[in-house]
């Protein structure tokens, strides 16, 4: 079949890679540059979401398990395991049962293709491996594994696989004016027939259907998410309550500096796609809270943030489901949110769609 596909980040990309095997004509299409937007402005993690069981995801979080899995031996040059402590404090919002049983299930879920089971720990044995951690106040502590991926080079490494394909076409720094539900895309002044258009613009999916008319099944809840880089190194990773607050984040080793994240701010579209000095500030806060060498405002190397095209499903951000859907409208399909981890399962499910049909 003639497909287009809108959208150059790694679930578009990874949607072209399904496609381009089953001999597909695929035309993808970027208004930038492939990976250029969110899925370059990523946690660096591939990971099951740990904290996604609180919210019940368990069909999510061990697809999400498995795929990390697939990532860390498809391509070991960008995707290594990586350790990740959760000490527990005394004012630690939850107990320490409660991650222990959160941990088991995300071993059970993973099943075979872990990438190493959980531990427990002492608070005397956590001093001893997290010596960079305020000791006063912890209580006991677990390590996990999760994988941690160089996105852009990740991303592009599964964009040259598509060179390989003589069927392909790469068309970037292309703006999308309309499209239909009967497979037109007009752009540049320029009209295109396609069998399928393939809408998987993340944050942008939900409103170039609504400026062409087309019904929408569902809303996306546009969350930002802001990381912060120093020039500090770490041995381990660690997952960390926000104080005073359930949410979570993460202070990472990465490429030999110290990567803090993320943040989980409402923006609109059009609104600038940073980090605020607000969420800056408030990273450093969090991060000073656990570790015994500060940091401050002038230590801060680089920030980056990131949209996540979540669906409309709870009025607190850190609720909102990790789930992504898709929506078919006669020959137009749409992708409503989408992990990096699984973005090769949601392409799969995308390209099972043209098991039974043939070239018109």
């Amino acid at each position: 079949m003639k497909i287009a596909i809108i959208g150059g980040g790694i679930n578009g990309i990874m949607t072209a890679w399904e496609l381009c095997k089953k001999n597909h004509e695929v035309t993808l299409f970027e208004k930038t540059t492939i990976m250029s937007q969110t899925s370059s402005a990523s946690s660096k993690l591939l990971h099951g979401g740990l904290r996604y069981l609180e919210n019940l995801e368990f069909r999510l979080v061990k697809e999400a398990l498995g795929e990390r899995f697939f990532w860390v031996n498809e391509a070991p040059q960008y995707v290594k395991p990586i350790e990740i402590f959760i000490p527990i404090y005394k004012y630690s919002r939850r107990p320490a049962w409660l991650y222990k049983i959160g941990l088991c299930i995300y071993d059970l879920l993973a099943g075979k293709r872990n990438l190493g089971k959980h531990n427990s720990y002492s608070k005397t044995v956590m001093k001893k491996l997290c010596p960079e951690l305020k000791s006063e106040g912890i209580i006991k502590g677990f390590s996990y594994f999760d994988a941690q991926m160089d996105d852009y080079k990740l991303g592009t490494w599964v964009a040259s696989k598509l060179g390989h394909y003589k069927k392909f076409t790469l068309r970037e720094n292309t703006s999308i004016d309309t499209i239909s539900e009967s497979g037109e895309i007009t752009h540049q002044e320029s009209k295109e027939k396609f069998e399928k258009i393939i809408n998987v613009t993340g944050p942008w999916a939900h409103e170039l259907l609504k400026t062409n008319n087309i019904n929408t099944d569902h809303e996306l809840d546009l969350i930002r998410g802001s990381h912060i880089i120093v020039k500090r190194q770490l041995n381990c990773g660690y997952f960390l309550e926000v104080p005073n607050e359930r949410r979570v984040f993460f202070v990472l080793p990465y490429k030999n500096k110290t990567l803090i994240g993320t943040t989980e701010k409402r923006q609109g579209l059009n609104e600038a796609i940073k980090p605020s000095q607000e969420e800056i500030i408030s990273l450093i806060n969090s991060y000073n809270n656990y570790f015994k060498k500060e940091i401050k405002l002038c230590d801060v190397w680089q920030s980056f943030a990131g949209i996540r095209p979540l669906i409309k499903s709870s009025k607190e951000a850190n609720k909102v489901t990790r789930e992504y859907a898709i929506q078919t409208n006669k020959n137009l399909i749409t992708v409503y949110g989408g992990k990096w981890t699984t973005s090769r399962q949601l392409a799969i499910k995308i390209s099972n769609l043209f098991k039974n049909q043939t070239n018109v």
